[in-house]
């Protein structure tokens, strides 16, 4: 090569580096986001989802995206953590879609409805079946965008303080629960409260509320509400498999650049699997140490969840009526479930239900 060739070529190098290297600093730039969790810091699982978010995001960018979580109350109260991410009063939160029901029921039907979705169902409907699709669809409106950030698997049907052993026992009840399933079980008579998950202790201590659900026995015995309801009902069939979501706000998930987005969808992703996983860990040693204690492990009888699932069903056929986004929603779902336990029924529920009966003959 000549001399005055090689100069050229080192020039033109020179002047490709000077270019690329402030692209490259542009698509990696310092950005710090605020989350706010709908969760105590004391539930280290469930508000830990939103740590663990935090903690990936800002180790696969080098620490140039941080997101800072706080918990319930510190800078909004636990039940208006998606109302702080609409408005733009934070970047983020860490909540479930449930709790917004009375702005609009649709809001359910992406976290869990009564007998809707396991947890393994509604991952799959959300990722592979449209369920995300649609849900972003819904939430647009809102002006955030949603990814699946957790799920506990099925919860437990919560504490009371006496035995529900027919329909007759739900009349009057005044019970914590959150969601849509507070209004299927006002149609047999239940007093619904929506309260935030540290403010249940109390209410069942002072007899604020005869009875709470919450999660289930990890989260339950965290809280302490063996102190002060001694009856400990299963399933919680309005939530067989509660996703927990992480709201971005639109505009200003839509100015991040596109590997920061790539990087967020991915450590929602991972935690939404951490979550699910760590609950199937914590829960079975959770409830041996409540059941020792005392606490009075009861099934909801076949009556109770049959009225519940014909409660469900007009509330379902009540709102659609009304409701279109509800309706759209709510058919996909159930049509998705329909084909998910053809499925179970073959394989997963004969496969359970023969090492279940084995465990217990030892």
């Amino acid at each position: 090569m000549k001399r005055r060739d090689f100069l050229k070529v080192s020039a033109a190098g020179a002047a490709a580096t000077a270019v690329a290297s402030p692209a490259i600093a542009q698509s990696s730039p310092e950005i710090k986001w605020r989350l706010t969790s709908s969760f105590p810091k004391s539930l280290d699982t469930i508000y830990g989802g939103g740590e663990y978010l935090a903690k990936q995001v800002a180790e696969m960018t080098d620490n140039k995206f941080q997101i800072q979580v706080f918990q319930a109350g510190e800078l909004v109260p636990a039940l208006q953590a998606l109302d702080a991410v609409s408005k733009n009063t934070v970047e983020m939160c860490h909540t479930v879609s449930y709790y917004y029901v009375g702005k609009d029921p649709t809001f359910a039907i992406f976290a869990s409805v009564p007998f809707g979705l396991n947890a393994r169902q509604q991952n799959s409907w959300l990722a592979q079946g449209g369920g995300n699709e649609l849900a972003n669809e819904f939430f647009k409106k809102s002006g955030v965008i949603g990814f699946p950030c957790g799920n506990t698997g099925t919860q437990m049907g919560g504490w009371f303080r006496k035995e529900i052993k027919t329909v007759a026992d739900l009349s009057g009840l005044k019970m914590r629960i959150g969601g849509i399933a507070g209004q299927v079980l006002q149609k047999l008579g239940v007093v619904p409260q929506q309260i935030g998950g540290g403010d249940i202790y109390p209410a069942l201590e002072k007899g604020t509320i005869d009875a709470a659900e919450w999660v289930g026995p990890y989260d339950d015995e965290k809280l302490g509400f063996a102190k002060v309801a001694k009856y400990y009902y299963y399933p919680g069939f309005w939530e067989g498999g509660p996703t927990v979501h992480a709201f971005a706000n639109l505009e200003k998930w839509n100015e991040l650049p596109k590997g920061y987005q790539a990087i967020l969808t991915n450590a929602a992703a991972n935690t939404n699997a951490w979550m699910n996983a760590r609950y199937d860990m914590q829960n079975p040693a959770a409830l041996k140490r409540l059941v020792a204690s005392g606490t009075q492990l009861r099934p909801f009888t076949n009556e109770v969840l049959e009225a519940c699932l014909k409660s469900t069903n007009e509330l379902w056929a009540e709102i659609s009526g009304k409701n279109a986004d509800f309706k759209k929603a709510i058919d996909a779902m159930q049509a998705y479930r329909s084909d998910q336990y053809l499925w179970w029924q073959v394989a997963e529920y004969t496969y359970d239900s023969f090492m279940i009966r084995s465990r217990t003959r030892g």
